[in-house]
């Protein structure tokens, strides 16, 4: 079946998310979020096609009501999140106060929304938090005996104002019930993560973070970077040259006597080498780096099983599949379906989103 916008406006979105929009907002946090939670939606909708579970989000003014937008790129953000019905969650985005007192006046001045955030945590709603954000949140009289996640140069105003909320000093993000917050603007990335996984399960959140977190062995992966370039000459070392010459010929037959050439010690000392600082061999190691070389080509292409095998340096697919199987605890087939970022074949080339 095509995915016209039509189908997705029809389903309930499975996570949906109220966002407040004051006069005092940081408002670039909140579409920010909006834009992960997009982004999320999308790696769903290429891996899942129409099954994929919908997100849905809104912006409230400080009475609660819809904002209306009718032009312009917000307008059709806002279209492609609406959603009708209670949310599942509220996203408060830090306000942009000056200090402890502006702070304290903002939130007694929408003594409403907090209210309304009482009510959603009633309902069983998620409260997601950042920042200062959270002097709303606590201002609901729901949330006492929590821990919630601040920026450092909060923690003194806001234990003074609410003693009875701890502070999750060194975290991040903290997930507390239905408190939900992450103390830095740096942090919203993790906050989403958090969010979806919460709201939507372990593999969307999965997803984002497989598209958003950095990951260093598959950038190095994907773009074909030698080790070699990446260590510098202060580390050069026999190990370092064998790790540098297996990761260049990942497609080329193994030989060990060629291994121990080019890091140019004798083969017993390079598999003493590999034991002492990796705890395996030069074999152990090229099929881990094959590995990681497969899992890119299975998340990002529609090669098939074989063609990723011979790519990896395996004539042989069954061998490459047992191989595969022990290093990552999954099949090739069972792990592209888990962490593809492409849809399947038959939908390929299957215009997404299609033209209004």
């Amino acid at each position: 079946m095509a995915i016209t916008r039509a189908n997705i406006a029809m389903t309930a979105p499975a996570l949906s998310l109220d966002i407040p929009v004051l006069p005092e907002t940081a408002l670039g946090y909140a579409l920010h979020l909006v834009e992960l939670l997009r982004a999320a939606q999308l790696v769903a909708r290429l891996r899942q096609g129409a099954a994929a579970p919908r997100i849905g989000w809104r912006c409230l003014d400080a009475q609660g009501r819809p904002l209306r937008t009718e032009t312009g790129p917000l307008a059709a953000c806002l279209r492609e999140g609406a959603f009708d019905g209670p949310a599942t969650a509220v996203f408060i985005a830090p306000l942009h106060c000056p200090d402890i007192p502006s702070l304290r006046q903002a939130a007694q001045a929408h003594a409403g929304l907090s209210r309304r955030i009482g009510v959603a945590v009633d309902q069983g709603q998620q409260i997601v938090t950042l920042g200062n954000a959270a002097w709303l949140a606590a201002h609901s009289q729901r949330l006492g005996g929590r821990r919630v996640a601040l920026p450092w140069y909060c923690i003194a105003g806001f234990g003074h104002d609410f003693p009875g909320i701890t502070v999750a000093a060194g975290e991040a993000v903290c997930q507390d019930g239905p408190w939900l917050s992450a103390g830095l603007s740096q942090d919203i990335g993790p906050l989403a993560i958090a969010l979806l996984r919460h709201g939507l399960g372990s593999e969307p959140a999965d997803a984002l973070a497989l598209a958003l977190l950095p990951d260093p062995v598959r950038e190095r992966t994907a773009l074909g970077a030698l080790q070699a370039q990446q260590i510098p000459t202060t580390r050069d070392s026999c190990l370092a040259r064998a790790i540098a010459h297996l990761e260049a010929r990942l497609e080329q037959p193994y030989a060990l006597e060629q291994v121990a050439a080019a890091a140019a010690v004798s083969p017993r000392t390079l598999l003493r080498h590999f034991r002492q600082a990796l705890g395996h061999s030069p074999l152990d190691h090229l099929h881990l780096l094959r590995c990681a070389r497969a899992r890119v080509m299975l998340e990002i292409t529609l090669e098939s099983v074989p063609s990723i095998a011979q790519a990896c340096g395996y004539a042989d697919p069954a061998a490459f599949r047992r191989i595969f199987a022990r290093h990552t605890g999954l099949t090739p087939t069972v792990y592209r379906q888990r962490h593809s970022l492409r849809a399947p074949r038959q939908r390929w080339r299957v215009d997404w989103p299609p033209e209004a």
